[in-house]
């Protein structure tokens, strides 16, 4: 009997043991075709787990397999973090001596012991090595090279670019990592322009690989269709890219959970939504390495301007060429379109990233069993839950924020751990949140019932009047868009410099707008 292929989410991944699409289907702004007819160098950049490196080692092979060229895959994440280019260069070079072995192409040597000409050299041998084809080669995790080392890697390529050809120098290069060149390059250690301009300035192209389209979603489960006969609905296919927005990592893992973990590799049992909504809560839980990254990630000051913006909906003013935007774009954690403007990229990241910052403050609430929350036939008060909620408000806010690294989104943060305390297991919490939206919705689903609870904030230039009539027309929005029968709360944290001031007994409040229904809560 035949192996099965499997979904893959460690490492490339390679026809003959992996569900895969082509991942230059998804390349935007290349031409593949003209890179080598055209002598191209040229740069490809996403974010991690999306596919480069499947693409870069299989287009390799395709090349190596015709009589147009040879091209080898070479990765430097050796050199990681490594500022000196006297310790780097020598690395680079032991790695392309490495990969070309490999890959079963001629090893070149390198005879010059000069970190300012080594990796020039040792291009130079190996063009001559491979003649009389075209020598391509594929350089990939270049955003790990830093200071003096990039600088020096991209100067040395450039030097040779203009002597490019067969026999003597690369006739085309690509540089492949997360970002786009022009985001790292150009700053040396003091912080200023490297002089004169950018090292690599002979690039041609930035290409972006993009996720999956939803068809894309579809394509990639009907091979396994096709090879076992198991099927999937179109419900559960539809909360995948759902879920994803089509980032290949989290489509691939909701795909291999579902068929080999929630359910065996030898059944044919139709995957469901309710399969692939298992698969997406144990993801989460298992805290798997790319999305523990997503995590440490929101530690840095440049991406925490951008991620407390969103959640707490801050008109404060983003632009796609902010650097600190950019830089959040790149990594995958942040999307912008015209409709939502700028969100998280999936609600998937969104639950991680929410889980992270909330995390302290959900290990460290008191058990769930000392909160009223629970109705006899186990359906879920709201009310009394809430009210616990403004009790611990009042009781512990002051102290807890003192500690909070996210101030800003500090309220958000501890409601939605609150709120997590008491469904995990048994419920799940929806969020939306967007920059400029001046509010965060949650959809709480508990034993078949849902609530809807919006939170905004009072800040100096507004008035509690303002807020509370702004947040009744928004969540009556939200209320119809998920289920007009659900019941809603609006709850309102007073930030203002001078409600510190205030006695706790006019800061929290309890009262029901007659004309919407809406339980409004002050706090």
């Amino acid at each position: 009997m035949s192996r099965r292929r499997f979904f893959n989410t460690t490492g490339p991944c390679n026809p003959e043991d992996h569900y895969m699409l082509p991942p230059e289907d998804r390349l935007v702004g290349s031409q593949l075709h003209r890179y080598i007819k055209d002598k191209l160098y040229w740069v490809l950049h996403a974010p991690r787990q999306t596919g480069k490196t499947t693409f870069l080692q299989n287009w390799a092979r395709e090349i190596n397999t015709g009589e147009e060229a040879v091209a080898c895959y070479v990765s430097v994440e050796r050199c990681d973090r490594i500022s000196e280019a006297e310790k780097a260069m020598p690395a680079i070079c032991d790695a392309i001596r490495k990969y070309a072995g490999d890959g079963g192409l001629p090893v070149p040597v390198c005879d010059d012991q000069s970190h300012f000409s080594m990796l020039d050299n040792i291009l130079r041998n190996w063009s001559q090595l491979v003649a009389p084809k075209p020598l391509i080669v594929l350089f990939d995790e270049v955003d790990v090279l830093v200071d003096e080392t990039m600088v020096s890697f991209l100067r040395q390529l450039r030097g040779g670019f203009a002597t490019r050809g067969i026999g003597t120098f690369p006739t085309s290069i690509a540089l492949v990592g997360m970002r786009d060149l022009k985001d790292y390059i150009i700053r040396a250690k003091d912080g200023k322009p490297v002089n004169p301009g950018s090292p690599f300035n002979i690039k041609a192209d930035s290409a972006v690989l993009s996720n999956f389209s939803g068809d894309d979603v579809v394509k990639l489960f009907a091979q396994r269709t096709e090879e076992t006969g198991q099927q999937i609905t179109r419900e559960a296919l539809d909360y995948v890219y759902d879920q994803s927005k089509g980032q290949p990592w989290i489509v691939n893992s909701l795909f291999m959970r579902a068929t080999l973990r929630i359910l065996d590799d030898e059944s044919m049992e139709t995957v469901t939504l309710e399969h692939v909504r298992q698969a997406r809560e144990q993801m989460i839980e298992a805290r798997e390495t790319h999305l523990d990254a997503l995590g440490e990630r929101l530690r840095d000051p440049r991406v925490k301007a951008v991620i407390q913006t969103i959640i707490t909906g801050s008109s404060n003013p983003l632009g796609r060429r902010d650097p600190d935007v950019e830089l959040t774009m790149d990594l995958g954690l942040v999307d912008w379109n015209t409709q939502t403007g700028f969100t998280v990229a999936n609600p998937v990241y969104e639950e991680i990233l929410t889980r992270y910052l909330n995390s302290a403050y959900h290990d460290s609430l008191p058990p769930p069993s000392s909160w009223q929350w629970q109705k006899p036939d186990g359906e879920l008060d709201m009310d009394s839950l809430l009210h616990e909620f403004q009790k611990f408000w009042r009781r512990h806010s002051e102290i807890w924020e003192e500690k909070a690294d996210y101030t800003e989104a500090f309220p958000h943060l501890l409601l939605t751990a609150f709120l997590q305390r008491v469904t995990n297991g048994s419920g799940h919490v929806d969020r939306e949140f967007a920059a400029g939206r001046g509010r965060m919705d949650l959809a709480v689903e508990y034993a078949g019932k849902c609530y809807i609870i919006e939170v905004k904030l009072i800040y100096s230039y507004d008035t509690p009047a303002a807020v509370r009539a702004e947040g009744l027309t928004q969540i009556q929005e939200y209320r119809d868009k998920i289920d007009a029968s659900a019941p809603a709360y609006l709850v309102i944290f007073d930030r203002r410099p001078k409600a510190r001031e205030l006695p706790w007994d006019e800061k929290i409040s309890w009262t029901v707008d007659e004309e919407s229904g809406v339980t409004v809560l002050g706090c």
